[in-house]
């Protein structure tokens, strides 16, 4: 894979919580809602946001179009004093898909689809769930939205999202990047070939 450098700063949020986050299991394309930790969550990336830029106003916004991310971006802008609604989304920011997985936590897939699970264990970079889509197909999903980026632009979208952004920009080997823990209610800024947590 060729790493893309970005020229401009990156902002990247994980929604906060849902009940299935909580729960473990595997949400994909599922529209899952926030829960009152993930609401909470997101007033503290706003918060985390306001003191990383000052000039916040002015950013670009752009999230996934899926309830939990939409709900994590209209906290996120109303805690900030800002419109909610005003930002754009990209349907190639939703969650990785796991296909006929979703819904099942990884306990229940090991036990009912242990040989799938081992080679899953193996390269989960590559594997692809029945139904699904693997983190390289991710990849290449969101691969443009990256290099279309117009200036320093907030994300928010997903975890698999965030694994996937790692292994395009070069900070992490795409190996390593679909075990990375991305956290919510914190924020992944990415400069150059670069990813910190604040």
């Amino acid at each position: 894979m060729v790493p893309i450098t970005l020229p401009h700063r990156l902002i990247l949020i994980r929604h906060g919580e849902t009940d299935w986050n909580r729960e473990g299991r595997l949400q994909g394309g599922q529209d899952i809602p926030l829960n009152d930790l993930g609401r909470r969550q997101a007033a503290e990336a706003a918060e985390r946001l306001r003191a990383l830029a000052p000039g916040f106003a002015a950013l670009d916004y752009i999230g996934s179009p899926m309830k939990r991310a939409r709900e994590t971006m209209d906290i996120l802008r109303a805690t900030l004093g800002l419109e909610a609604g005003a930002y754009r989304t990209d349907d190639r920011l939703k969650e990785l898909t796991f296909g006929s997985w979703e819904g099942y936590t990884w306990r229940d897939i090991r036990k009912a689809e242990r040989e799938q699970a081992q080679l899953r264990e193996r390269d989960k970079w590559s594997f692809v769930p029945p139904g699904g889509e693997s983190y390289a197909m991710l990849a290449e999903r969101i691969r443009p939205v990256l290099e279309a980026l117009p200036g320093e632009t907030v994300v928010v979208s997903h975890g698999g999202v965030a694994r996937a952004v790692l292994a395009l920009v070069g900070a992490v080997p795409p190996a390593k990047a679909s075990m990375v823990e991305i956290w919510q209610g914190k924020i992944l800024v990415v400069t150059g070939n670069r990813a910190d947590w604040l």
